[in-house]
């Protein structure tokens, strides 16, 4: 009976929605994971088939739970104990978003020298 109790704090971080446990707790705290749209306490015990709504930094997320996993593990081995249900227009808008704030690209004259750009100065500066 023991081994079927798992924390949230720790459920959430075995299946690396967050990179440590003390984060997880902290988000709970905060009231950032809702179970039935009411804030969770870190401590509650995670069943099977539970839903929870995750808001992140970076996303807001959906997921029902599908196993119960009490160690951390690969990404690919912990996606197979929840359930991404978020919302296609939610999935859409997240991905938008990311992608008009990363371009891949430094802007141009702003930052630090790339190596190419430090050659070039010292060529002019004859270094």
């Amino acid at each position: 009976m023991s081994e079927e109790k798992l924390r949230l704090d720790k459920y959430l971080w075995a299946i690396r929605l967050f990179k440590s446990r003390t984060l997880a707790a902290e988000a709970c705290d905060a009231g950032k994971i809702k179970y039935a749209g009411s804030p969770c306490k870190s401590s509650r015990i995670v069943k099977i088939g539970d839903e929870y709504e995750i808001k992140t930094e970076s996303r807001r997320i959906h997921i029902k739970v599908t196993g119960l996993l009490h160690k951390r593990v690969c990404y690919a081995e912990a996606v197979k104990y929840y359930l991404d249900i978020t919302p296609e227009d939610v999935q859409q808008q997240y991905r938008f978003l990311a992608a008009s704030f990363y371009t891949g690209k430094r802007l141009s004259k702003i930052g630090r020298p790339t190596k190419k750009d430090r050659r070039k100065l010292d060529d002019f500066l004859g270094y």
